[in-house]
């Protein structure tokens, strides 16, 4: 980030495998699945019957969200669900960091970006669904807002009074990434001192899975969920449609310092680019893909050979994975066998929007802790990607110094983002 080094200090998330930093990672690491049937809405015509959805407190006492603690139950039923998420993870986040600022000047010093891919959805379907059967006087004034992709970081900002810069880049499954990526140069520049960063989602809805379906894009392994996402397995056949939001806090290692904040990784490198290639397919030989990555490692003052750990954005579409391997192969040559290379989409299913958010935290917490996360279901790799190690069903013990974490979205969109150990 030029002269600027950028830390960050503190991290939060809500997933399908739970909420909280710490007991997600357990989980991760652990090797189980937050993948399941769908309980929400009736899923007997649905050709998706599963989804990666984010417990309750009810189906999980020990990590279950409980948005009951950060908004009351009156407000959080102006909200878009893809928003509560937000609200949550932002409070982990913040209270690890220490960072409520109450002075002005601290305030208008604070950027809140936080990306998502499709924003309140079921806030709309659910809205139209009212309009044809009960007509326009029943619509709630809060529709709107609760479905507009900005609202996440909006109502952050109010409810901690953060004045500075705001974003929501809305670009497919890449946005989370771009979102911290785009907070770091706004620390690099000068536009702020500190940033609330990362992606949030809510979309599982019958729409969004037909829509997705229609594209031949989703698993419709729904007679063993825990098994269906299976990122660079033979056997892939889709991904599997997940939600949540993780988010953190990022600032200049001198402003962290100046307040006594403690650093917990080091942002060395981002990069994007686009493929400028089709809708939904990245080019087979990884191009697009391999100059974000690149522009991450010069942003960095760093080379492939210095990277330890890969979070893949490996989704487990049989398309969509190998263009990816072929990134790795451009990257890292003849060392592709010698880095560990995780999906954790394995474990949490596919975010979209929010999946840079809380993979970059898997990320960070690989670097922290020199563990590198399994990916599990990968009971036969695809031949086509030998020569890899994708940490197979079991969490690794491996030294990490710097690690990668990719993101690719529609549109051709694609980001890389390099954490590493604060020295």
């Amino acid at each position: 980030m030029g002269n600027t080094r950028i830390v960050v200090t503190g991290m939060g998330i809500v997933s399908p495998l739970g909420c909280g930093v710490e007991r997600v990672w357990q989980r991760l690491t652990q090797g189980r699945s937050g993948v399941g049937i769908i309980d929400r809405f009736d899923v007997d015509d649905c050709p998706i019957k599963i989804a990666g959805l984010v417990p309750t407190l009810e189906q999980d006492p020990e990590a279950g969200l409980n948005s009951e603690e950060v908004i009351s139950a009156k407000e959080k039923k102006k909200l878009g669900l893809f928003t509560v998420y937000a609200l949550v993870a932002a409070q982990e986040a913040l209270t690890q960091a220490g960072w409520f600022p109450e002075e002005e000047q601290d305030q208008a010093s604070t950027a809140t970006i936080i990306a998502t891919g499709i924003g309140g959805f079921p806030t709309i379907t659910d809205a139209h669904k009212t309009l044809e059967s009960r007509g326009f006087k029943r619509i709630s004034p809060f529709v709107v807002p609760a479905f507009l992709a900005n609202l996440a970081a909006g109502n952050i900002s109010i409810k901690y009074g953060f004045k500075g810069p705001m974003g929501t880049p809305v670009t497919a499954c890449a946005a989370g990434l771009q979102a911290i990526g785009d907070g770091a140069r706004m620390i690099a520049s000068g536009e702020a001192n500190i940033a609330l960063v990362g992606g949030a989602e809510a979309c599982v809805d019958p729409l969004s899975l037909a829509g997705f379906h229609a594209l031949k894009a989703l698993s419709t392994n729904n007679a063993n969920p825990e098994a269906a996402s299976r990122p660079f397995d033979q056997d892939r056949d889709g991904f599997v449609m997940g939600e949540g939001a993780g988010l953190m806090v990022i600032e200049s290692l001198d402003h962290a310092i100046a307040r006594g904040a403690t650093p917990l990784v080091e942002l060395t490198g981002y990069g994007t680019s686009t493929d400028a290639h089709h809708i939904t397919s990245g080019p087979p030989d990884g191009a697009g893909a391999t100059r974000a990555v690149n522009a991450a490692l010069k942003m960095g003052k760093l080379t492939a050979d210095q990277i330890d750990h890969v979070n893949a954005h490996a989704t487990s579409t049989p398309v969509g994975d190998l263009a990816e391997i072929a990134t790795l192969r451009n990257l890292f040559g003849s060392r592709v066998g010698d880095i560990p290379v995780s999906s954790t989409k394995s474990a949490t299913g596919h975010l979209l929007g929010a999946a840079g958010g809380i993979e970059s935290i898997f990320t960070a917490m690989a670097v922290q802790k020199d563990i590198i996360p399994p990916t599990i279901n990968l009971t036969q790799q695809d031949a086509a990607m030998n020569g890899f190690d994708f940490v197979p069903g079991k969490a690794r013990d491996h030294q990490v110094r710097h690690a990668l974490c990719n993101g690719f979205g529609f549109g051709g969109v694609n980001a890389g983002l390099i954490l590493s150990k604060v020295s």
